[in-house]
């Protein structure tokens, strides 16, 4: 019996379609394994920003807090404030200190000009000693050339005297002869008589001169000695002129504690260094705050990534600034743009596979891993939106390269 035609158009109908889905199996999967090539995809991708921890810079209670767990800081805003009163004690003691070293410096600036003036005086006192000694050395030359003087005068005196004496004895033998007169005689007698006179004075002028050189010669061993007394009183008065050097050393240190003083009392209030969210916060109003322990988190919002893992096979086809479409789970109908800033290099090594690496030889795993996965590396993927979108830190996403597209957010 041969079979009716509409029973051999169904046999033929369930051949075409039995070889149908295969060949249109085989063909999406091609068309996936294509797109998925070209187009790298994850969802293995979290939300990131920079964060950073905020902690003082100086001791002391919280005494206002502005900041809330989870609010939104513009760059500037005052997050929390420490007790400034101790150190606003501290600058002023550092002033106080600065200001009693500056009058310690006037003192000893008037201190000085007295004792330089001092000096003047001992140096003027050298200056006329000097001249003392210098007049009594013209004093000895003037007693010398007098004793020159008068022993020239002596000896003429003498000359004299003897010439007298010897016609007074050349006269008065001619007397009893009547050779001469007894008034020729007289006169010979009486002028031997006045050149002794004239010889004894010039003797006595020639002591006296002597005498005046002795008195100039002491007076010139006192004013020698005036002049090396007046030299020790001027080294003396020197050698006892203070310096400033030790006080206004002093000087930059004094700064130094002021500058540090406003510095630490500038701490007291801490502002966001950035746009940023606060998070963490766990302390109130009269807590002690530490220097450098944290007392909150700021999460960074200027900038956000997605992290993403790519399998080693698809990095070939991920480079730097590549744009990409990023979805996060909270919002999966919007689509943000996304640029690769860049490819990572290095994950931590599997230890199932490598084993632990350690001085000696490695230490390799002796199981056998029928399935070997492909290592994933990750990839930052850099989101172009405004500060204003609500993302948050580490939640899930998704990304999809787009080679050459430039979406926008929509």
């Amino acid at each position: 019996m041969s079979e009716s035609a509409p029973t051999v158009q169904r046999k033929r109908l369930g051949k075409i379609v039995s070889i149908a889905i295969p060949v249109a199996a085989l063909i999406t999967g091609l068309l996936v394994v294509t797109e998925t090539t070209r187009y790298p995809r994850t969802d293995d991708a979290e939300v990131f920003a920079n964060f950073i921890g905020v902690a003082p810079q100086v001791d002391g209670p919280i005494t206002n807090l502005a900041a809330q767990d989870n609010e939104f800081v513009k760059q500037g805003g005052l997050l929390f404030e420490i007790d400034p009163r101790p150190y606003q004690y501290a600058l002023e003691q550092e002033h106080s200190e600065l200001n009693t070293l500056e009058g310690k410096i006037d003192d000893q600036t008037r201190t000085i000009a007295s004792q330089m003036s001092a000096v003047g005086a001992a140096r003027a006192s050298t200056d006329r000693a000097g001249a003392d000694v210098d007049s009594a050395a013209a004093s000895i030359s003037q007693a010398q050339a007098s004793v020159i003087k008068a022993k020239a005068a002596l000896d003429s005196a003498q000359a004299e005297l003897q010439y007298t004496t010897r016609d007074f004895h050349r006269l008065e033998p001619l007397l009893a002869k009547q050779f001469v007169t007894v008034d020729q005689v007289d006169q010979a007698r009486t002028k031997v008589k006045v050149d002794q006179q004239a010889v004894d004075e010039a003797r006595s002028q020639v002591k006296e001169a002597e005498a005046q050189v002795q008195a100039a010669r002491a007076q010139y061993d006192q004013a020698k000695a005036a002049v090396q007394e007046s030299w020790a009183k001027l080294a003396q008065s020197q050698h006892s002129v203070l310096t400033l050097t030790p006080l206004t050393a002093q000087r930059e240190g004094k700064a130094a504690a002021i500058r540090t003083a406003e510095y630490n009392l500038n701490n007291c209030r801490v502002y966001a260094p950035f746009d940023a969210r606060v998070t963490n916060l766990t302390i109130s109003r009269g807590a002690y705050a530490h220097t450098g322990q944290q007392v909150f988190t700021l999460i960074d919002t200027r900038v956000w990534w997605v992290v993403a893992n790519f399998r080693e096979t698809q990095l070939r086809h991920i480079k730097p600034g590549m744009h990409a479409d990023v979805y996060v789970l909270s919002r999966r109908n919007v689509r943000y743009d996304g640029v690769v800033d860049s490819v990572g290099y290095g994950v931590q090594p599997d230890a199932t596979l490598v084993g632990s690496f350690s001085t000696s030889l490695p230490d390799v795993q002796r199981s056998l891993n029928w399935v070997h996965l492909a290592t994933r590396y990750p990839v930052r993927v850099r989101i172009l939106a405004s500060e204003t979108e609500p993302f948050r830190l580490s939640e899930s996403a998704s990304v999809i390269m787009r080679p050459g597209y430039t979406a926008g957010v929509h």
